[in-house]
């Protein structure tokens, strides 16, 4: 009998063991840090692709505001080819394409957030003003193509909303009345997304759940529309272990 060949067999198979029952790493959260990021510019960590974004102050701490004030219908961001070219490579065309479509509502994208299939996002945001909307949402699903998903909280409406973006047209997938979220105070949104299923959470209470169709695989950022004037901080990426 060789003990040497039947030491190696029993470490092997140890080992073998070993790694079935090691759980996976679990991938780290990506959190948007905007504390370096210089107060009046666009921000670095995120692209902004329809409307005016720029890093604010508020008591003290850098914020991202999305600024409808000066919003015009059809208005994408300053340089949106170049960030559209670097998101997106030789399919820059196709994306800017949709962003022409889209530019009734503002959005931005994660820099270092390249394919997000399951697990949460969360930002807080704060309505300051907006005649027609005051809308905060989060992006996610966005596709080579420009097509994406946004669950959006309104402070004028107190409603949540999952809205799809596809070939040209928006609709929406769920929405839930009696949802406040006050004007001038800080709120809480929440996606959480496994499989198909979709749930949406405003100041930690889920309001909203629904079935895709279709599994969640893209980009994701911040979204909101028309005239609205927003601030955003604190938005972090979670994904599925």
């Amino acid at each position: 009998m060789d003990i040497g060949k039947s030491i190696r067999a029993v470490t092997v198979s140890a080992l073998g063991l070993t790694l079935l029952v090691l759980p996976a790493a679990a991938q780290q959260p990506t959190k948007i840090d905007l504390s370096s990021e210089t107060v009046g510019a666009e921000p670095k960590s995120l692209v902004a692709v329809v409307g005016i974004w720029r890093i604010e102050s508020e008591g003290g701490k850098n914020v991202l505001a999305v600024d409808g004030r000066q919003w015009k219908e059809g208005q994408s961001s300053a340089g949106v080819a170049d960030k559209a070219r670097a998101l997106y490579g030789e399919r820059y065309a196709e994306f800017l394409d949709r962003v022409q479509t889209y530019a009734y509502f503002p959005y931005t994208v994660a820099q270092d957030v390249q394919d997000f299939r399951g697990g949460e996002i969360t930002v807080r945001f704060e309505g300051l003003s907006g005649r027609i909307d005051q809308g905060a949402g989060i992006l996610f699903n966005l596709k080579p193509n420009g097509d994406y998903l946004a669950l959006r909280a309104n402070c004028l409406e107190n409603n949540l909303v999952l809205w799809k973006f596809e070939k040209g047209k928006r609709s929406s997938v769920s929405w839930v009345r009696n949802a406040p979220a006050a004007s001038k105070q800080w709120h809480d949104l929440k996606v959480r997304i496994n499989g198909t299923k979709v749930e949406g959470y405003l100041d930690g209470k889920r309001y909203l759940e629904h079935t895709l169709s279709d599994a969640v695989s893209g980009r994701v950022g911040l979204w909101s529309k028309a005239d609205s004037y927003m601030h955003f901080s604190d938005y972090t990426v979670t994904p599925a272990n």
